[in-house]
């Protein structure tokens, strides 16, 4: 994107965030792209202000919506006990599109227009890509609740995000390593894969592939590995190529739109029949088994498919749920726990730093996450503990969300499976080693 391109897009997105009106009582945001909120009472710009970089639209937006919902939902919570550093938080939502140019553009609004300390996202490990070297140059600390790609681990080891990166979601290292066991306790020894061809997809690829050898395995394709452009419309020839020669299962690291359509066409070309979908993250979702439609016998298409997902078996979950379940009358959706973590990181650095700044968040962000401290689970609790000048060790609703240096945090995982009617259950958990 050239400069002027960038100049452009801020001067709009300011325009029209000045002209959202924020719901001065509970101080959440719409789910309108660049739409910003101030929580009642806060009238003072030096308070803590925090952002969020979620997809709202675009190919991840179903999971994106209620992991945006998630922050306001801790900014509302953490106002109502006395906020941070004696003052309310403020809160400026953006989308980004699951696009990373439109995340390029809305993460130098937060960082140069808006001036947050702190910023909640991405999901798509593509815009998080795009958007930290844009947050460590302003000094602004970006918590992904969703980014799983191993690049960041590899870049953060080089030194290139100065300490503004961190996580609460795992590195797909670990999830690949889950997946891969998950393969070999199914008995599966020939498999192949197909990605999107993005960070998170070809990082998982490639942990995987080395993974599941290391197993036994063999990766059928391993040589010429199947990938998938993101903004494509067809995928007869991925589809093809992913099931062909009769692997075992077909390992498909998607998105919701694009892996739809990628799915339903190795239906319809009888390529599937008899292989077994293995599946991660970045489909499972409510409306996934629909849009990838029904077979000939009524049964939807990726019935008994089976994949992993992070979990979450944290000491804040069950508060998370029975606040989520009062306001939005369903439980909480898949990374809504590791958002929630993230928002409450940032607001607990903040205040053990006694600054609103990113420099400050920054330099106690690992410090809060991390022992020793008293353990905490409650953010009100932790903030209380903070003001009395005691260190707290956060356990969070996604886990225990214990920071290493390169940003990256270790998890669990949900086992789950497309059951006949299109539905999506969780049937284990599986942990890597």
């Amino acid at each position: 994107m050239s400069k002027l391109n960038v100049a452009i897009a801020i001067a709009v997105a300011t325009f029209l965030a000045a002209g959202c009106q924020a719901n001065t009582q509970t101080g959440e945001t719409s789910n309108s792209p660049g739409t910003s909120a101030t929580p009642a009472g806060n009238t003072n710009s030096s308070g803590l202000k925090i952002g969020s970089l979620l997809p709202l639209t675009g190919d991840l937006s179903t999971i994106g919506q209620q992991m945006a919902s998630a922050v306001p939902l801790l900014v509302e919570k953490v106002n109502a006990c006395g906020g941070v550093n004696g003052e309310n938080i403020s809160y400026i939502s953006q989308d980004d599109q699951t696009d990373p140019v439109a995340g390029t553009s809305a993460m130098t609004k937060l960082s140069e227009v808006d001036n947050v300390a702190g910023v909640v996202g991405s999901y798509a490990s593509s815009v998080s890509s795009a958007a930290v070297g844009i947050a460590a140059r302003n000094k602004v600390m970006l918590v992904s609740p969703g980014s799983t790609s191993p690049v960041f681990t590899e870049r953060a080891k080089k030194g290139e995000f100065n300490g503004y990166w961190a996580r609460t979601a795992p590195p797909d290292t670990y999830q690949a390593l889950a997946l891969a066991q998950l393969a070999n306790e199914k008995g599966f020894k020939r498999v192949s894969t197909v990605v999107i061809n993005n960070d998170y997809g070809v990082g998982f690829e490639r942990a995987f592939v080395s993974a599941f050898k290391k197993l036994g395995g063999t990766v059928v394709n391993e040589a010429n590995p199947t990938r998938y452009d993101p903004k494509a419309t067809t995928f007869d020839t991925e589809a093809a190529a992913a099931f062909a020669n009769k692997p075992d299962a077909v390992v498909a690291v998607l998105y919701e739109e694009t892996g739809s359509l990628l799915l339903k066409s190795a239906y319809q070309q009888g390529v599937s029949q008899g292989v077994q979908v293995m599946l991660t993250d970045g489909v499972k979702s409510v409306n996934f088994p629909p849009k990838v439609g029904k077979a000939n016998d009524g049964k939807f298409i990726v019935s008994g498919a089976i994949g992993t997902v992070p979990g979450a078996d944290g000491k804040a979950l069950k508060t998370l749920t029975t606040l989520w379940q009062d306001t939005k009358k369903q439980p909480p959706g898949e990374y809504v726990p590791q958002t929630w973590d993230a928002a409450a990181l940032l607001t607990l650095a903040a205040q053990s730093a006694k600054a609103n700044t990113g420099e400050g968040v920054q330099s106690k962000i690992r410090e809060v996450a991390n022992a020793p401290g008293t353990e905490v689970s409650d953010v009100c609790q932790g903030l209380k503990l903070l003001r009395e000048g005691q260190d707290i060790n956060y356990q969070g609703a996604s886990g225990n969300v214990d920071i290493d240096a390169n940003g990256d945090v270790v998890g669990v995982y949900d086992v789950w499976t497309v059951t006949n009617d299109g539905k999506l259950d969780v049937t284990g958990q599986v942990s890597p080693k």
